[in-house]
C-alpha cells in the first residue's frame, strides 16, 4: 500500500518566533489543542532547551491513545519536524513549516506522511491535522493579542 500524504495551512498574526515557540514548549500543548497531552522526556530534573532527538510522549484526550515521536529537525524560527518512535498507528514523518507572510505574521504549513494509506483513518488524518494547524495559528494569535 502506498504512503499517504497531507498537508494543511492556517496563517497567524503572530510572528514565526512566537509560533515556533508554542511547538518546543510541551506545556503549551493542553491549551491549544483540545485533543493531546503532551509530555518531554527528559531525565528528572534537567532543564534545557529542546532538542533534535529529544523524545515526546503525545496522549490523546479523547481515547487514551499514545505515541512516542523524535524529534529529528529544529530550525529555528522556521521548521519543526519529527518522527513517530512508537504507537499503535502506521509510523509517520511531520513537519511545521513557518514563512513570514507578505503582509505581517506567519503562514503556517503542517505536513505528514504516513507509511501506510488506510481509507477509514486518512479522512480523519486530514481533518485532525487542519484541526492541529489551526488550533496553533489561533494559540498564537491569542498570545499577540494578550502582548498587546
Amino acid at each position: 500500500m502506498p504512503p499517504f500524504a497531507v498537508t494543511a495551512t492556517s496563517h497567524s498574526s503572530a510572528p514565526a518566533a512566537l509560533v515556533y515557540a508554542a511547538l518546543l514548549d510541551a506545556e503549551s500543548w493542553p491549551s491549544w489543542t483540545s485533543c493531546y497531552e503532551v509530555e518531554m522526556e527528559l531525565p528528572a530534573g534537567l532543564e534545557r532547551p529542546v532538542r533534535v532527538g529529544d523524545l515526546r510522549t503525545i496522549r490523546s484526550r479523547l481515547g487514551g491513545v499514545s505515541c512516542r515521536e523524535r524529534i529529528v529537525e529544529l530550525v529555528p524560527d522556521q521548521r519543526f519536524s519529527y518522527e513517530q518512535a512508537a504507537g499503535p498507528l502506521a509510523s509517520h514523518h511531520g513537519s511545521v513549516d513557518l514563512i513570514r507572510a507578505p503582509h505581517g505574521g506567519t503562514s503556517i504549513t503542517w505536513s505528514a506522511t504516513y507509511r501506510y494509506a488506510l481509507p477509514l483513518l486518512d479522512t480523519l488524518r486530514r481533518r485532525r491535522l487542519q484541526v492541529l494547524v489551526h488550533d496553533l495559528a489561533s494559540y498564537a494569535n491569542s498570545m499577540v493579542n494578550r502582548h498587546s
